[in-house]
C-alpha cells in the first residue's frame, strides 16, 4: 500500500489540499498521512494549541467518514512546515505530497510561499499543488 502525505492548515488552502488528498488516496488505494506542523515558540500559546487540537479533531471525524486508511500528525518540533512534510514523506516512502496554495495577486504570483517552494523543489516524490477557495 502506498502513502499520500498532505500538509494541512485550517484555512481554505488546507481544506482544498485535504479534499484532494482524500480523493487521491482513494484513487490509489493508499494510506493518507495528514501533517499539521507548527514551529512553536511565542506564537503558539495555550489557546492557539487548543484551537489547533480542536481543528484536528474535526479532521479526524471527516477522515473517519472518508473510508480511507489514515493518520493525523500534529507536530510542534521547531522545524519549518516544509521540513516536517518532506521528512514524513520520505520516512513513509510517499508516492505523492499534496499541498494547498492560497490565491495571490498578480505581483504576489511572482513570489511563491517559501514552504511551498521548498516542498516543490526538494521533495523526492511528485507534489500536487491545489488552489484554496476564495
Amino acid at each position: 500500500m502506498g502513502t499520500v502525505v498532505v500538509g494541512y492548515v485550517p484555512k481554505p488552502e488546507g481544506e482544498a489540499a485535504l479534499a484532494t488528498a482524500i480523493d487521491e488516496a482513494r484513487l490509489r488505494g493508499a494510506k493518507l498521512v495528514v501533517v499539521n506542523s507548527h514551529r512553536g515558540g511565542p506564537d503558539l500559546d495555550r489557546e492557539a494549541a487548543a484551537a489547533a487540537e480542536a481543528e484536528l479533531e474535526a479532521v479526524q471525524a471527516r477522515l473517519a467518514g472518508a473510508e480511507v486508511e489514515h493518520e493525523v500528525r500534529h507536530l510542534i518540533r521547531g522545524f519549518e512546515p516544509a521540513e516536517d512534510l518532506i521528512s514524513i514523506a520520505e520516512a513513509n516512502d510517499a508516492e505523492l505530497i499534496v499541498i494547498g496554495l492560497r490565491r495571490r495577486s498578480p505581483v504576489g504570483k511572482l513570489i511563491l510561499g517559501s514552504n511551498a517552494q521548498r516542498i516543490l523543489l526538494d521533495a523526492k516524490c511528485p507534489v500536487l499543488a491545489v488552489k484554496g477557495g476564495d
